[in-house]
């Protein structure tokens, strides 16, 4: 499509309805009638010949040409925003800013020395971060997005950062009330802590782990379910479970003694923690710099003996 015949106040009406799902608050957000909100729709869809809401009894739903649309359509007004703002505020050449998600545990344990150091090595780009709990690969609505996923096929660019593996850790002190001789004697005498994944049964990761330590005796259908990695490493820490966690991501508290890992025991669930990017945004300078010091952040990421194995920082 020409960029002349781009209908801008249709794509301004579209995402407000997109993020709403309601012509109504679409309306109110917009400060226009819900008759020119649904003009402007009509006229979109009419534009592109193809529908981008379903128009159920109660509510919206975007179909999946809307569901494309509308994180680009999102970023692209958020970046004219962005430097509208930074003209007006410093009547300077704007700074750029780098809408980010990233998943909890990541985000708590590893995101501040991480943004730290990518800001001292690019200091004129900003960061703005916020927390998903999805599982999977997502839509990418920011401009980098990390997730823990396994690996799938569609249209962005995944780089793979870490692959994942679990171990159970615990705090030292549930290992001094009771001697145990072995993993078994562990797991079935104290607290089994759980993280469960979006859309997947409750006791999966503690299942997947018996079947393959082949511990045909120990019940994991018990204890603690936690929604994240950092709520159950937290549990695990008051001395009281044994939790399932990819040592990489407490590393700190491995090493002040807070968690410790009782056997050499590992489950690989196909997981990993990847970055995402639109392969059409890979032109973007402040993209693809923060893309390329990321992979290079992580590449060679090992644990050996209890402490992270990385590369220098980039420059």
């Amino acid at each position: 499509m020409d960029r002349r015949c781009l209908p801008l106040n249709a794509l301004r009406a579209f995402e407000a309805t997109g993020k709403h799902l309601s012509v109504t608050a679409a309306a109110n957000s917009l400060f226009v009638s819900q008759s020119a909100i649904s003009r402007h729709i009509l006229a979109l869809e009419a534009q592109l010949g193809i529908k981008l809401f379903e128009r159920k009894h109660q509510h919206l739903e975007l179909t999946q040409a809307g569901r494309m649309l509308l994180p680009v359509v999102n970023k692209s007004f958020d970046r004219i925003e962005q430097t509208l703002k930074a003209i007006l505020d410093e009547g300077a050449a704007p700074r750029r800013v780098l809408q980010m998600q990233m998943p909890p545990t990541f985000a708590h344990n590893l995101a501040v020395p991480i943004l730290c150091e990518f800001r001292d090595a690019f200091p004129d780009i900003m960061l703005d971060l916020t927390i998903s709990n999805r599982v999977g690969m997502s839509e990418n609505n920011g401009d980098i997005v990390v997730v823990y996923s396994k690996p799938e096929v569609n249209d962005l660019i995944a780089d793979l950062l870490w692959h994942v593996r679990l171990t159970p850790l615990c705090h030292p002190s549930l290992l001094e009330r009771r001697k145990a001789s072995d993993l078994e004697d562990l797991l079935a005498h104290n607290d089994i802590v759980h993280v469960q994944l979006e859309g997947q049964p409750r006791h999966r990761l503690w299942e997947h782990f018996m079947r393959q330590a082949e511990l045909h005796n120990v019940s994991v259908n018990r204890g603690l379910v936690f929604d994240t990695a950092s709520l159950a490493a937290q549990y695990a820490m008051s001395g009281t479970g044994v939790a399932l966690l990819d040592p990489l991501l407490f590393l700190d508290e491995l090493r002040r003694n807070a968690l410790v890992q009782p056997f050499d025991a590992w489950v690989d669930d196909g997981y990993g923690y990847y970055l995402l990017t639109h392969s059409d945004d890979l032109m973007d300078d402040a993209i693809a710099s923060f893309r390329s010091w990321m992979i290079k952040r992580f590449s060679g990421l090992s644990l050996q003996n209890g402490a992270l194995v990385v590369p220098p920082c980039p420059r």
